[in-house]
């Protein structure tokens, strides 16, 4: 028995998001039936993020157990001749027994899309949010950092999340702008549930000069969802990458 570990990638556009459910496709599922199939065994495989319905990946890491005679980093091959075009396996390696991707020390790095134009671009539909009204790059930029730190990120948690604890690191916040695309791009120790969304959501807030950039902090000091700005929508998130602290590389 070999323990196989995935990077993969996906356009999250047409399924439910990661995690199984009952209510449409997910990756989750696609995986477990083409590993099922290709290596004629019950294939499970555990996520290290659970992405909802619309948000893409260019790295997110799952894992399995497998009695495959198949080399480890041959999986990857074999696999994507299988998947659908929207799904495709990075790399795949034999990792140690015991190794879990949502338990072992990590740094995630997301970005969030915001197509910042009079009118919306259709080949960015999928994959930025549009917004129509200008907005503040220096003040958004002013705004990130102080969100940089570890911090009880509570205001930024979405109703439902199951954490014993609502304290995060953010190592680095980044916001760049290249011909009407703004990107944010952010990298922690680990997010709450929908807290890169809602983060977004409130620069998009600074940005278009609803709020100061300042009011990050009282934001962030009240522990409260309601102070903080709207959900910015799935389709403008990306998982861009997970990197393992006690991996030799990530």
């Amino acid at each position: 028995m070999k323990r196989v570990m995935l990077r993969v990638a996906y356009d999250g556009t047409n399924y439910c998001g990661w995690q199984i459910q009952n209510n449409g496709i997910t990756i989750e599922e696609v995986l477990n039936r083409e590993l099922t199939r290709l290596l004629g065994e019950e294939i499970k495989v555990t996520g290290a993020s659970r992405t909802d319905s619309g948000v893409h990946a260019l790295g997110n890491v799952a894992v399995f157990s497998t009695d495959t005679r198949i080399p480890a980093d041959k999986i990857s091959f074999a696999l994507n001749q299988r998947l659908p075009d929207d799904i495709v396996i990075q790399e795949s390696k034999e990792v140690e027994s015991d190794f879990h991707p949502r338990y072992a020390r990590c740094e995630k790095t997301y970005e969030y899309r915001i197509l910042n134009r009079r009118f919306p671009l259709p080949s960015e539909r999928f994959n930025s949010h549009f917004f129509h009204y200008k907005l503040d790059i220096d003040k958004m930029r002013q705004a990130a950092k102080y969100i940089i730190g570890e911090h009880d990120f509570k205001c930024f948690c979405a109703a439902g999340a199951q954490v014993k604890t609502t304290v995060r690191t953010i190592y680095a916040l980044d916001i760049s702008e290249n011909n009407g695309m703004v990107t944010i791009r952010i990298r922690g120790n680990g997010f709450l549930y929908n807290m890169v969304r809602i983060i977004a959501g409130t620069l998009i807030k600074v940005g278009n000069g609803d709020i100061e950039p300042e009011y990050i902090k009282e934001i962030i000091a009240s522990k409260k969802r309601e102070n903080a700005g709207p959900t910015a929508p799935a389709n403008g998130l990306t998982l861009v990458k997970i990197r393992y602290i006690d991996m030799e590389t990530d």
